[in-house]
Order: C-alpha cells, then structure tokens, then sequence
C-alpha cells in the first residue's frame, strides 16, 4: 500500500481535485477531475469530498496520506478559513479544512494559490536546491509566492508576496484596485484593459490597429490576441508587449533590489510569451536593478509550465508529510 496526495484547486470560476503518488523527485498525478465551480462554498466542498471519495474508490490498494488546498487569498493558512477572495463571491469566512480532516481522518491545509505555486516550483519545478526564490503569477492577475532563506514565508497575515499592489507608475491600467500597478501593466487582464484602450485612440484617430479594425472588436482583446497580432506583424500591438516587457523589468528590480534572490521564477503569460517579453524585460532590468544584485539573480519561466497549478495543491499536501 502507498500513500496518496490529495490536491483541491479552487478557481473563481474552475475548479479540480487531484490523485498522486509521492516520489523522490516530486509527484506523479495519477488522476484529474475539473468541474466548473459550484455557486456556493457549500457546495464547492460537498462536491470536493464527493469527487475525492469517488476517486480514492478507483485506487483501493492506496491509502490517502493528505490533503493540500490552493485558493486565492486573503485566507488565514493558519486556522484554515477562506476569508473573502474577490474572485469567490461569497465565500467569506469559510472554514476549507475541517470538512477534509473530519471525512478523510488525514492532515489538511489550505494556502494561498501564489503561496503554493512557489512552494511546488521550489520541491519539483525550477527552484530546486535554491534558499532565496521568488514566484510570479503573471496570469490573471499579478501575484508572488517568496521562498526567503529556505522557507515560505508568508508574512503576518497571509498578505507577503502581493506585489501586484505596488505601483510602477502614476497612471496606466487597473490592476488590484491600482491605475499603474504591477498587476495592471502584468497581467491578463491588464494587458487587454491596456490595449482595450490603446486600440480605442488608434480607432477614433482613424487609425485602427489591424488587429481591432472595428470598435466592436474591443470587447474580445485579450493578451493572447495582443501577442497573436504581435506575431502578424501589428506595429501597435508590438508597441503594447514592449511597454509591458518594461514595465516587467521594472517591476522586477524591486524584487530584486529588497529581496536579493537567486532566481526569480515567472508562470503563465511569461512561458507563453517569452520572446515577445525577454528583450526589453531585461533591458529594463538591468538599467533599474542593483548591479550587484542583479548579478546573483536570474529569471526563468516555471519549470512545471502549465502544470504549476496542478502541481501547487499537491505540494501543499505533500508539504504535511515533510516530502
């Protein structure tokens, strides 16, 4: 008999319970089930536990060992509540662990998704056998996860790490809450809002960007799009990943600069997009950064590629048993 690792990833809008082995160099997913998100956290948990049972019955010869939840924050990791997430309209003050430990008598957590990410890229992905590691998001939205001398840190109240809350310059896209954030000029959603509005001026300058040739094609800009019309050879649509790659190595040489890390590893857009991105990422970088600093510190994509997320719960799981 083996023992399992239980992963629950909980998304705004998806979400997916996972089985895997634990090895000596990571973990192997031996099942995935995705479904969309249920209306309440009520029955997002209920349907959890449904789907894990229903999963635990395929594998009889195992045993599950423990439970990792990823979630998007603010939640408290520490008592195991999901406290208000923008993109979980109500769930406030739920309680995510209990439910788990009581049904399956093993060891549950729960932490925030960036959190998690970073913790699973740090065991298995691309910042192995490194102290100093930080985590970028660079999805949806503009979040980090910091390893910091060999350990998560989390900060006081779960909140370390939310760098799409700073400000990289006095005007720009919406992002946290934020004209300029990190997460307004690095993010999905940011980049569309950002050329969303750019393609707006071309238009009404009666230059339309050959990408967007009509006003009613700004309601479906996405980054992907942005990037595909790059590619295509638009001159506005290069203009916006290159004002993003700057704003990226700035936004960097913060990290840099107060954390001092050996490797800062980026998810999601950046593997996606590197070419478009790396150049002027760097250029920035490099004019912004301590030299010295900078000098000790590289930036990769994750080593899990678009399988960090399947791979945070699991980490958190595989975390209690001190795998």
């Amino acid at each position: 008999m083996s023992n399992l690792l239980a992963g629950i990833d909980i998304g705004g809008t998806k979400c997916a319970v996972l089985l895997a082995t634990p090895t000596e160099s990571g973990a192997v997913i031996l099942d995935k089930v995705r479904f969309p998100t249920p209306p309440t956290p009520q029955e997002s948990i209920a349907e959890f536990n449904r789907v894990l049972n229903d999963l635990l019955v395929k594998y009889p010869a195992d045993r599950l060992a423990s439970v990792g939840i990823s979630c998007g924050g603010p939640l408290n990791s520490r008592t195991g509540m999901v406290l208000r997430p923008p993109n979980l309209p109500g769930w406030v003050n739920i309680d995510v662990v209990t439910p788990f430990t009581q049904a399956f008598h093993v060891p549950a957590a729960v932490m925030n998704d960036a959190n998690a990410c970073a913790l699973a890229e740090w065991m298995w992905g691309a910042g192995r056998g490194l102290d100093n590691v930080v985590f970028l998001t660079f999805g949806t939205g503009m979040g980090a996860g910091l390893i910091l001398d060999g350990r998560l840190y989390a900060g006081t109240c779960d909140l370390g790490g939310e760098v799409g809350h700073l400000r990289l310059s006095a005007d720009g896209p919406v992002g946290f809450g934020k004209h300029g954030s990190f997460e307004g000029w690095c993010s999905g959603g940011g980049i569309a809002r950002y050329a969303q509005e750019r393609a707006r001026q071309a238009i009404e300058a009666g230059a339309p960007p050959t990408y967007c040739p009509t006003l009613a094609d700004l309601d479906n800009i996405t980054a992907a799009s942005v990037a595909q019309a790059v590619h295509a050879g638009d001159p506005l649509a290069r203009d916006i990943f290159d004002t993003v790659a700057r704003r990226l190595g700035e936004g960097l040489a913060y990290l840099v600069d107060i954390l001092n890390p050996q490797r800062i590893i980026i998810g999601s857009i950046f593997g996606r997009q590197r070419d478009l991105l790396e150049p002027l990422m760097w250029e920035s970088l490099k004019a912004e950064a301590i030299a010295e600093s900078l000098a000790v510190c590289d930036v990769v994509p994750a080593g899990l590629g678009e399988q960090v997320g399947d791979f945070a719960s699991l980490a958190i799981a595989a975390g209690l048993l001190k795998i």
